[in-house]
């Protein structure tokens, strides 16, 4: 079965590439950077329904990610984390987080104000981002 994006998932983020298990997204909300990593595999609702060489894959892919979030925007902490509850297509937030930024100390879900960026600004941090995430190897651009 042929790799399908969830329709929310599509509406409210930027696919900037792919690595080799997970295509990589850019959040469309005002916020971090927000990147969003989504194994390319049809029907997975959970880290653990991945094999274990998807696992470690997954791993590698998601520590390259965080650390060029941490490399390139020296945030205070970096939140990670598969909710799923409202898309149940397994996809892993990578959120740079800063003591300033709306929703600190507290989660990203329930305490922004869901400000999604203008279409040439979110063109403007997706071509940025692009051009970090060209540094993890086999990056493929969108």
């Amino acid at each position: 079965m042929a790799f399908s994006l969830h329709p929310r998932l599509d509406a409210d983020t930027t696919w900037l590439g792919d690595l080799p298990l997970c295509r990589v997204l850019l959040s469309k909300e005002d916020i971090g950077p927000w990147l969003i990593l989504v194994p390319k595999i049809e029907g997975i609702t959970e880290i653990h329904h991945l094999s274990e060489e998807e696992q470690v894959l997954f791993i590698t892919e998601s520590s390259a990610v965080a650390s060029l979030l941490e490399q390139k925007s020296h945030p205070d902490k970096i939140n990670i984390g598969a909710l799923g509850n409202m898309v149940s297509q397994l996809h892993i937030h990578h959120i740079a987080r800063f003591q300033d930024d709306v929703a600190w100390p507290g989660p990203i879900w329930g305490n922004t104000k869901g400000i999604i960026r203008e279409e040439a600004v979110q063109n403007d941090v997706a071509a940025t981002w692009k051009q970090h995430l060209s540094s993890i190897e086999h990056f493929v651009l969108a």
